[in-house]
């Protein structure tokens, strides 16, 4: 068995690996070990490309870099991923997503430049290196404006006039530089190239709403990984090969999965602006001049511990005020009362997907209890009480009725067909994407303001208050 075999077979291991980690990231329940499973394969890989340094005398330096390298990106990883809140975990996936994308866009510049100071570069060379420059760059600068976005630093699209038209010519502009570098390499016209894709990333990304963020981020993933694919070609490395192609091909399943939740098609995402609107935020009227029914803590704790049937909703709003832990604890005295609890998980609720998953797994909610959307929302005729801890968007019925809402034909989670319906909220305050939502004002509708943590802890001493004989019971 020769060493390039062997290099070969590790590659290999590697990949089957990282396949075996996607799986696992399937469900919650294995979801732990399919990170590390992952993670010990990209391990190998690393290993696995020592032997491919040259044998010369830079070889030891070239140890010293990489060992560097890894040691870093290793501390910084793990700081990061221990550190993160699990309210900012969206970000960092945004961030990590853009240093992957950047990294692939430098590797094919860098080749690029030493191939074609020695001439030794041919068109089908050339095109796998333009290729993932372009799509790595606008990968990296476009996830940088979405953590920013997800960061509240801009979370409204920003549009100017011509906006599809300047983006439209800088497009044509890295088409044509392309173009004649396939004929002719130059260095100084790939730095261009380069620069003019960073800035595509940025302007593709701007006009888009921070609503609009999960699907922005699992588009500009699968790109990360088209470009670490096509790196692949360019250094002949089996393994970025076929783990590029994976994360770039669930990427882009992700995002047709996620656009289809939504009922919206990819070019509405990117060119739509959707998010653009401005609700009104008055305490407690709408434009139309309705008014909600707010509700203490103690009334809804009889409403729900004398229920049979319990759906809560979460969204981001448990997320930001760490409610998961809180909310865990009143399903807990729900259930010893003998009432039925269930939690409705809506596809894009959140900022990334399966975000209230994780945080539900993360306080040690029941994996049965959890509900996908189809699973629910024939439920929600037989609940006596859906408890809304912090979503908007994805309860909202203008979704199914208002034909001029941006959320038009979107599918929600039927919470309006409860018999009773409790939101947890801060203020009136329109959700991510900006759109007042009608629950609100629904004659079954009662709004508990406050901190959702906070909200939920009344709720749960109001619960021990009361006597475990319920109605479900």
């Amino acid at each position: 068995m020769n060493l390039e075999f062997f290099v070969q077979l590790l590659f290999l291991v590697a990949a089957v690996l990282f396949i075996l980690g996607m799986k696992r990231l399937s469900s919650p329940e294995t979801a732990r070990s399919g990170n590390i499973v992952a993670a010990i394969g990209m391990g190998i890989a690393l290993l696995a490309v020592l032997p491919l340094l040259p044998l010369d005398d830079n070889r030891l330096f070239n140890y010293g870099l990489m060992a560097l390298g890894i040691a870093i990106g290793s501390l910084v990883g793990a700081i990061g991923a221990l550190r993160v809140k699990m309210t900012a975990m969206p970000q960092m996936v945004a961030l990590f997503n853009g240093v992957g994308g950047g990294a692939a866009a430098l590797i094919a510049t860098v080749e690029f430049f030493r191939l074609a100071s020695g001439g030794d570069i041919n068109a089908g060379n050339a095109l796998a290196m333009l290729f993932a420059t372009l799509i790595g760059s606008i990968s990296f600068s476009g996830s940088i404006m979405a953590w920013a976005k997800l960061q509240g630093m801009v979370e409204r699209p920003i549009t100017y006039p011509m906006q599809q038209v300047v983006n439209a010519a800088l497009f044509l502009a890295v088409l044509g530089i392309a173009g004649y570098q396939l004929w002719q390499a130059n260095a100084m016209l790939f730095g261009i190239f380069f620069a003019i894709s960073l800035v595509f990333g940025v302007l593709t990304v701007l006009p888009i709403g921070g609503a609009d963020m999960p699907v922005v981020i699992s588009l500009l993933n699968s790109f990360t990984g088209l470009a670490v694919a096509a790196d692949g070609f360019t250094i002949s490395n089996i393994a970025l090969i076929i783990g590029g192609t994976l994360v770039g091909s669930s990427g882009t399943l992700l995002t047709i999965m996620m656009c289809k939740a939504m009922n919206r098609p990819i070019t509405n995402v990117l060119f739509g602006a959707f998010g653009k609107v401005t609700a009104s935020a008055g305490g407690g009227a709408s434009a139309e001049g309705k008014t909600v029914k707010p509700i203490q803590a103690d009334e809804a704790a009889i409403l729900m511990g004398y229920a049979q049937l319990v759906i809560i909703v979460p969204g981001y709003g448990m997320a930001v005020a760490q409610a998961q832990h809180a909310v865990r604890e009143m399903a807990d005295a729900l259930s010893k009362s003998g009432v039925e609890v269930k939690y409705a998980i809506h596809p894009v609720a959140g900022r990334m997907p399966g975000h209230m998953n994780v945080l539900l797994a993360e306080a040690n909610v029941p994996y049965d209890q959890l509900y996908e959307m189809e699973q629910i929302n024939n439920e929600f005729e037989r609940a006596d009480v859906a408890l809304i801890i912090g979503a908007n968007d994805v309860v909202n019925p203008a979704a199914r009725s208002d034909r001029s809402s941006p959320i038009y034909g979107m599918p929600i989670l039927n919470a309006d067909h409860a018999k009773n319906i409790i939101v947890l909220k801060r203020s009136m305050n329109p959700g991510f994407a900006g759109i007042e939502n009608e629950l609100f004002y629904n004659e079954k509708t009662r709004m508990l303001f406050g901190d959702a943590k906070d909200s939920v802890t009344k709720l749960v001493q109001e619960l021990k208050k009361m006597s475990p004989v319920g109605v479900g019971s």
